[in-house]
Order: C-alpha cells, then sequence, then structure tokens
C-alpha cells in the first residue's frame, strides 16, 4: 500500500528513505504536475529549486524530467537558494508555480516538497486538496504525461532577488554606522546570499558555516538561541554589533544582540513593526499569527492600525501581504515578510533589516525592546513542547472543545479557536494549546506580563492538560 502523501502547513515532510523515496516523490511531482497542467495545459512554467540537503540535485532533475513529460517547462536553479528567492522568482518572471525541495528547519534525515502558487505564496489548503487528490487517483503509480515533451531551461534567481533586497533594504545607513556583523547560514541554503548583499554594500561581515554539509553540523539547522554558539564566537572575534542566522532554507531567522543574547522571534517582530511604522510611515496594519505574542496587539492599539490574527502557517498571512493590508508580518517560530515583498517568510530579509534597525536608532536590540515595554507594558511569552502518550492525547483532544471559564484561579475573559484553543486572562496574560498535526504533541503558548508570573501559567498550563 502507497503512502498517503499530504500536504501540512508548509508543504509535505518526511523521513528519507522512509517515506521520502523516489517513488514517492515521483508520485507526489505527478500529482503537482496534473494540477499545473489542469490549471494552464499549454505553456506552463515552473521553478524547480532545492536546499542543500542530500541528494537534493536528484531530486530536482527528477521532478524536471516528470514536468517536461507532462509539457510543463522545468526553469532549474542549478545551485541551492533561499526559499523567499525562489518565490520572488515566481513572482518576478510570472511564472506558474515553484517546487521546492527543501525540509526547512528539520532534522538533517528529513527532506520534503513545497509547493508555491504563481502569486509566489505557498500553496493554500484548497489547492494542496487538489494535488493531494491528483496524487491518491494514480493508484500508486506515477504514470508518465501524454503532452508534448517541454524543454527544461536553467536559470539563476541570486541577482534579481538581491537587487530587490538592495531596494528594500537601507544598506548605505548600515555602512555609515560602520556595523560589523556577523552571519551564520547555518550551512543552508542563504550561504551566499545575505553576506554577499552586505560585502558588495562594503559593510563589514564575517561568516561561520560557509561549506556544505547535509548533516548540519549533526543537528536541524534552526537558528534557535542553544545552537548559535558559533556565531556568537565570531561576534566576539570580530567585535560584531549583531549576529544574523538562517535556517535550512533561508525562511526563518535568528537575531543575536551584541551581548550575546538571543533575541526571541516574538520580540524581533514587535521590534521591526516598530520600526517599519516609525521609519516608513506605513500606516496599513500588522498580521500575526495566533501564537505569537501580544505585545503586538499592543503596539497596534498604540498606532491605531488594523491587527489581523491567522491560524498558525505562513500561508494565511502571505494573504494579507498579497491584499496590502499589513506593513509586516510574523510568527512565533522565527517567521516574516513585509509590506510589496514575496508573501512567503523571508529570513534573509529579516536579518538585514534588524541591522538597519540597528544602525539607524544606535542603540542595542534589547534596549530597544527596553523602550517599547515603558511605552506598552512588559510581555513575556514561551513555547513548550509536551509529548503526550496516545491516551492522554485522545482524553486532550476531547477537552480541547471545553469552555474554560478559570484556569488556576485566573478568569477566562475570551476563549479564541482560531487555531487550537487560546485563553485570554483578564490579567493580560493568554496561553493556547494546538494539537501536531504529525506527532503526540501539544504545543503549549503561554504569555505573561511578568517573568514570574510566565513560570506560574506555565506551570497551569501543563497542570490543566492532565487533570
Amino acid at each position: 500500500m502507497s503512502t498517503a502523501i499530504k500536504f501540512g502547513t508548509s508543504g509535505w515532510r518526511a523521513v528519507m528513505a522512509e517515506d521520502f523515496t523516489f517513488a514517492n516523490v515521483r508520485r507526489a511531482i505527478t500529482g503537482i504536475a496534473r494540477y499545473v497542467a489542469s490549471q494552464k495545459p499549454i505553456g506552463a512554467r515552473v521553478v524547480v529549486g532545492r536546499d542543500p540537503r542530500f541528494l537534493g540535485e536528484t531530486f530536482v532533475a527528477m521532478a524536471s524530467e516528470i514536468l517536461s513529460a507532462h509539457g510543463i517547462t522545468p526553469l532549474i536553479i542549478s545551485e541551492p537558494a533561499p526559499t523567499p528567492a525562489i518565490a520572488y522568482e515566481v513572482i518576478r518572471a510570472k511564472t506558474d508555480g515553484a517546487i521546492n525541495f527543501t525540509a526547512s528547519h528539520n532534522p538533517p534525515e528529513y527532506n520534503g516538497i513545497k509547493f508555491s502558487t504563481p502569486d509566489g505564496a505557498p500553496a493554500l489548503p484548497e489547492v494542496t486538496q487538489k494535488v493531494e487528490a491528483e496524487i491518491a487517483a494514480l493508484n500508486g503509480q506515477a504514470q508518465p504525461g501524454s503532452a508534448q515533451k517541454a524543454q527544461p531551461q536553467q536559470i539563476e534567481v541570486r541577482t534579481a532577488y538581491l537587487k530587490r533586497l538592495a531596494e528594500i533594504v537601507d544598506l548605505p545607513a548600515i555602512r555609515k554606522a560602520n556595523l560589523k556583523i556577523a552571519f551564520d547560514p547555518f550551512w543552508g541554503a542563504a550561504r551566499g546570499y545575505s553576506d554577499t548583499l552586505l560585502r558588495e554594500a562594503n559593510i563589514d561581515v564575517v561568516t561561520v558555516h560557509d561549506y556544505r554539509d547535509v548533516l548540519f553540523g549533526g543537528h536541524a539547522p534552526e537558528p534557535d538561541g542553544e545552537l548559535l554558539d558559533e556565531l556568537r564566537a565570531a561576534m566576539r572575534k570580530s567585535s560584531a554589533a549583531i549576529g544574523i542566522a538562517t535556517d535550512g532554507d533561508a525562511d526563518r531567522f535568528g537575531i543575536v544582540d551584541r551581548d550575546g543574547t538571543f533575541v526571541q522571534p516574538n520580540y524581533v517582530i514587535a521590534l521591526l513593526f516598530d520600526y517599519l511604522f516609525e521609519s516608513r510611515g506605513w500606516k496599513n496594519g500588522v498580521g500575526k499569527s495566533v501564537a505569537t505574542t501580544n505585545l503586538v496587539n499592543a503596539l497596534a492599539k498604540l498606532y491605531n492600525v488594523p491587527l489581523y490574527e491567522t491560524p498558525v502557517g505562513f500561508k494565511y498571512i502571505g494573504e494579507l501581504i498579497k491584499q496590502d493590508k499589513i506593513t509586516i508580518g510574523g510568527e512565533e517560530s522565527a517567521g516574516l515578510s513585509i509590506r510589496y515583498h514575496v508573501p512567503e517568510k523571508d529570513g534573509v530579509l529579516a536579518g538585514l533589516l534588524c541591522c538597519e534597525m540597528l544602525a539607524k536608532r544606535g542603540s542595542t536590540l534589547m534596549e530597544q525592546l527596553r523602550a517599547i515595554f515603558a511605552k506598552v507594558g512588559s510581555f513575556y511569552p514561551r513555547r513548550e513542547n509536551l509529548r503526550l502518550t496516545p491516551e492522554v492525547k485522545a482524553q486532550f483532544t476531547t477537552k480541547l472543545h471545553a469552555e474554560p471559564r478559570d484556569l488556576s484561579g485566573r478568569k477566562v475573559v475570551e476563549v479564541v479557536r482560531t487555531d487550537g484553543l487560546k485563553l485570554l486572562f483578564e490579567d493580560g496574560s493568554w496561553l493556547c494549546y494546538r494539537l501536531s498535526g504529525t506527532e503526540p504533541v501539544v504545543r503549549i503558548y503561554t504569555e505573561a506580563r511578568s517573568e514570574s508570573d510566565l513560570e506560574k501559567l506555565s506551570s497551569a498550563a501543563k497542570d490543566w492538560i492532565f487533570h
């Protein structure tokens, strides 16, 4: 029996040689090819790219062959490319979508397929459901296409994408501030992107992990605080004012302040919202996932702009960018994009904007955060993953449909079901539970107005699961 291929919030991901096999990749790509051909029977063109994972080149060649057999011209990127650079190329070259072989920040044994639609955004559920139906209709066999074969074309995406970033980011301001920057691409797709742009603008930058390693140093290519020690060492050695990092496919970011403090993504999104509101003068709105800090809500209220709260999954924020409803949209899992840019997470842009913000404002990122706290109050967010037994998960799934009035003495003032269960409390604190769709894990997001209360709320949130 063939594996059921399901496209989640960021495409289909699986462990290589387990479910991510040549046979299943053929089925997935054939399903996408049939979907694209159904939308545009003649003259379709699809970008095909990858991150630096094991066998990426082989999968790209396979996709090229299948698309070509379905009469679709494959536009092949020969080198690993960031997900946002691929998204930008789809928009710039007006292609009919993109197939990107990446498992993003997942551990090295994973690979994946991300499908983007002609707007450069991650495919929405109504599209991926059609792709899944095409895959299911194959009955386990990747059938050859019947169309006249299309000839593959080689393309290069870096030049146009970096040119666009140079239009968005104030590189002269960074140079004028004599900012020294350290960059960690995590052996990933952003190698030769962020640092090249900065060097070409005569900005002092040092890079670590600037070589291909399909094992990503033996861990997930995720720019989290505990994995950034080599970036911190490079910062100390070069006296860098900021450290910027990207994940495997460069859609996520990691930011380290001058003193080595990891600035959590929740705060980076709030800081950049504050900075873009001030520096660009954009007054349209702000987007955030339901699990992202309410510091963003407080700033939206202060600036009297609309706030859009979405389910988890950047495709929902991408829609707001396409509709020009927001200045910036972000998720606490380190994804953001901004107005007039791609409707896709861009970790390269996030890092560069933080460099600009530091250069223009002069104070460290944590000093800037304290200044925001002084305006709207303090917010302390946390995310924890709790592994559940199948029995506990089943019981808790039922419990998620409850309408709790209080939690450990905290009065619930609002229940939000945008995604999972979010409880807002009288004192401004909140918690959100989301069950993972792929493993027996519950994600617990908590936020309190003081660090001591965060500990109490986190403990109460975990207790509620089992009682």
